[in-house]
Protein backbone atom coordinates (compact mmCIF):
# COMPACT_ATOMS: atom_id res chain seq x y z
CA UNK A 1 0.00 0.00 0.00
CA UNK A 2 0.99 3.62 0.11
CA UNK A 3 3.90 4.42 2.41
CA UNK A 4 2.41 7.79 3.27
CA UNK A 5 -0.59 6.25 5.00
CA UNK A 6 0.32 5.82 8.66
CA UNK A 7 -1.29 3.76 11.39
CA UNK A 8 -3.73 5.98 13.26
CA UNK A 9 -5.18 3.59 15.84
CA UNK A 10 -4.25 3.43 19.51
CA UNK A 11 -2.33 6.66 19.95
CA UNK A 12 -2.43 9.12 22.78
CA UNK A 13 -3.71 11.66 21.86
CA UNK A 14 -6.05 9.98 19.36
CA UNK A 15 -5.84 10.69 15.64
CA UNK A 16 -7.35 14.01 14.64
CA UNK A 17 -9.94 14.44 11.91
CA UNK A 18 -7.26 16.14 9.81
CA UNK A 19 -4.99 13.10 10.09
CA UNK A 20 -7.85 10.79 9.10
CA UNK A 21 -8.72 13.02 6.14
CA UNK A 22 -5.07 13.16 5.03
CA UNK A 23 -4.91 9.36 5.07
CA UNK A 24 -8.16 9.17 3.08
CA UNK A 25 -6.76 11.70 0.60
CA UNK A 26 -3.60 9.61 0.13
CA UNK A 27 -5.71 6.48 -0.35
CA UNK A 28 -7.86 8.12 -3.03
CA UNK A 29 -4.76 9.49 -4.76
CA UNK A 30 -3.30 6.00 -4.84
CA UNK A 31 -6.51 4.41 -6.14
CA UNK A 32 -7.11 7.03 -8.80
CA UNK A 33 -3.48 7.21 -9.90
CA UNK A 34 -3.49 10.98 -9.82
CA UNK A 35 -2.28 13.61 -7.39
CA UNK A 36 -4.59 16.31 -8.73
CA UNK A 37 -7.88 15.38 -10.34
CA UNK A 38 -9.14 17.29 -13.35
CA UNK A 39 -11.87 19.88 -12.79
CA UNK A 40 -14.29 17.39 -14.32
CA UNK A 41 -13.35 14.74 -11.72
CA UNK A 42 -12.85 17.04 -8.72
CA UNK A 43 -16.33 16.42 -7.28
CA UNK A 44 -15.98 12.63 -7.50
CA UNK A 45 -12.49 12.82 -5.96
CA UNK A 46 -13.67 15.02 -3.06
CA UNK A 47 -16.73 12.84 -2.48
CA UNK A 48 -14.52 9.73 -2.30
CA UNK A 49 -12.17 11.41 0.19
CA UNK A 50 -15.11 12.45 2.38
CA UNK A 51 -16.68 8.97 2.28
CA UNK A 52 -13.43 7.19 3.08
CA UNK A 53 -12.58 9.65 5.86
CA UNK A 54 -16.00 9.07 7.43
CA UNK A 55 -15.57 5.29 7.20
CA UNK A 56 -12.06 5.49 8.61
CA UNK A 57 -13.20 7.66 11.54
CA UNK A 58 -16.04 5.21 12.24
CA UNK A 59 -13.56 2.33 12.19
CA UNK A 60 -11.06 4.06 14.49
CA UNK A 61 -13.82 5.01 16.92
CA UNK A 62 -15.19 1.46 17.08
CA UNK A 63 -11.91 -0.45 17.45
CA UNK A 64 -11.00 -1.72 20.91
CA UNK A 65 -7.70 -2.89 22.35
CA UNK A 66 -6.22 -3.95 25.66
CA UNK A 67 -2.83 -2.47 24.75
CA UNK A 68 -1.68 0.82 26.21
CA UNK A 69 -1.84 3.75 23.78
CA UNK A 70 1.36 4.35 21.85
CA UNK A 71 3.32 7.55 22.24
CA UNK A 72 3.55 9.54 19.00
CA UNK A 73 7.03 10.85 19.73
CA UNK A 74 8.42 7.36 20.39
CA UNK A 75 6.89 5.97 17.19
CA UNK A 76 8.24 8.92 15.19
CA UNK A 77 11.72 8.47 16.70
CA UNK A 78 11.73 4.76 15.79
CA UNK A 79 10.63 5.56 12.24
CA UNK A 80 13.36 8.18 11.93
CA UNK A 81 15.98 5.70 13.17
CA UNK A 82 14.78 3.06 10.66
CA UNK A 83 14.93 5.66 7.90
CA UNK A 84 18.44 6.69 8.88
CA UNK A 85 19.61 3.06 8.70
CA UNK A 86 17.84 2.47 5.42
CA UNK A 87 19.14 5.54 3.62
CA UNK A 88 22.55 5.92 5.31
Amino acid sequence: MCRNIKTLFNFDPPATDDEVRDAAFQFVRKLSGTTRPSKQNQHAFDHAVDAIAASARELLDSLETTQHPRNREEVAAKAKARSALRFA
